[in-house]
């Protein structure tokens, strides 16, 4: 290891410990690691730059965001709760199993667990506390371990993120996230079954069969974004990029004109948002685009990949060490970091071993999204924390049994590849 990386490490790790947000941690440790070699510093903004402004792809971040943004602020959220209290609301528990469909439902339209969670998420968790029927510290809990499935079911940034870093197929990524998104709900479900019959939750008010129709009826626009982004993707008629800018047309036309529930005022102030959001996402993409530049001229992924082959490590060996790593990781780094600067590194070794990177990008997203809920970093819980103000200490103590069977999730989608490929594999992938 040169002197010039034991210095950007160094001052990567020290700058992060005292608080300095990562993006600009990865910027001065990689500015120091030029200079201390020679090169012109240069080479750090043309790098930041290239890597962004020639990446179509990348587009579909902010496209995501805005669509997500419109839909919290317009009435479709409440629209989609309406639909999901009557549908599974009358079950034992029922606010709960409300709290994940939605999740289920509104991952097919953000593509962010952040955006679930602050939006959606502070509905539904008042809904569930109203009259003292779940406690606080529950309800946060489980929109919070809910708020995971948004980036796995397809639109989902993270894979947009991977897709860049891997070269990975975004259309199999999207289709191998369907199946794995379903069945970390159903996990959450049955975790929340158990525990409403241990502390006595009951279901909510009860819709009568006779009037599912009308509010399946005012859902069902909203409902149809999933089915328009899918069918755009895969009948070939858009790219993913394309899929996001229709996906943020189609919501402003929903809330603006077909719910009329936005204003012009409120659709600046959604811009604006949207643009802050995006400039965060965007400054760490370009932060990470830089250090695997570093990470690429030190030939440290060609090295791992020449090591691991060197030892004949199991490939499924390899994929669950790789996602203890990631999980400890998760405790804490943010997701992004972990997709853009730690994942790239073991790619190499991934094609080395055989291991499909579609099966390795959904199963890598999935334990970057459980590590939203990892405490003590666990972004998830602080932002759940802010917008609701409900304690901190209270979330994290009833997040723990939905974190363990998040884990346990991802260990069955680890050890069985076809939950994860049986889908793609139908659509003509030959992974």
């Amino acid at each position: 290891m040169s002197s010039e990386l034991l210095l950007l490490l160094g001052t990567l790790f020290t700058l992060a410990a005292i608080g300095t947000p990562i993006a600009y941690a990865i910027l001065v440790a990689s500015m120091l690691y030029v200079l201390a070699g020679g090169q012109s510093i240069g080479i750090i903004g043309k790098n930041l730059v290239d890597g962004i402004y020639q990446s179509f792809l990348l587009l579909a971040v902010p496209l995501f965001i805005v669509a997500a943004n419109i839909m919290n602020a317009g009435s479709i959220s409440d629209r989609l709760l309406q639909f999901c209290v009557a549908t599974v609301g009358r079950f034992k528990g029922g606010l709960g199993h409300v709290n994940i469909m939605a999740s289920l439902i509104f991952s097919g339209m953000s593509g962010s667990a952040v955006a679930d969670a602050a939006g959606i998420g502070k509905i539904i968790i008042d809904m569930m506390t109203r009259d003292g029927r779940f406690t606080r510290g529950y309800a946060a809990a489980i929109t919070a371990a809910s708020a995971t499935i948004g980036p796995i079911i397809p639109p989902s940034i993270p894979m947009v993120l991977y897709a860049l870093v891997s070269n990975a197929s975004i259309g199999f990524l999207f289709l191998g996230g369907i199946l794995p998104g379903l069945f970390m709900g159903v996990v959450l479900m049955a975790m929340n079954a158990v525990m409403a019959h241990r502390r006595g939750f009951e279901a909510s008010e009860t819709v009568s069969l006779g009037e599912l129709p009308a509010v399946t009826a005012r859902a069902f626009p909203a409902l149809l974004m999933p089915a328009i982004l899918l069918y755009g993707i895969y009948g070939g008629i858009t790219t993913p990029t394309e899929a996001a800018a229709i996906a943020a047309g189609y919501a402003l036309l929903l809330a603006a004109l077909f719910y009329r529930a936005l204003s012009l005022r409120a659709l600046f102030s959604i811009l604006v948002e949207s643009a802050r959001s995006s400039a965060a996402v965007g400054i760490v993409i370009g932060g990470a685009l830089i250090l695997n530049y570093i990470v690429a001229s030190e030939n440290i992924p060609a090295a791992l990949a020449s090591a691991m082959s060197g030892y004949d490590v199991p490939p499924i060996l390899f994929l669950l060490a790789v996602n203890l790593v990631l999980l400890l990781l998760g405790c804490v780094l943010d997701a992004t970091t972990i997709i853009l600067v730690i994942i790239p590194l073991f790619l190499p070794t991934c094609n080395e071993l055989g291991i499909d990177l579609v099966h390795f990008g959904v199963v890598a997203v999935v334990n970057c999204m459980i590590g939203l809920i990892t405490p003590p970093y666990g972004i998830l819980l602080f932002v759940i924390n802010a917008v609701t103000r409900i304690p901190l200490g209270e979330i994290i103590r009833e997040v723990i049994p939905f974190l363990a069977v998040l884990v346990v999730a991802l260990l069955v989608m680890i050890l069985v590849p076809d939950i994860t490929l049986w889908l793609p594999r139908q659509f003509g992938y030959d992974g």
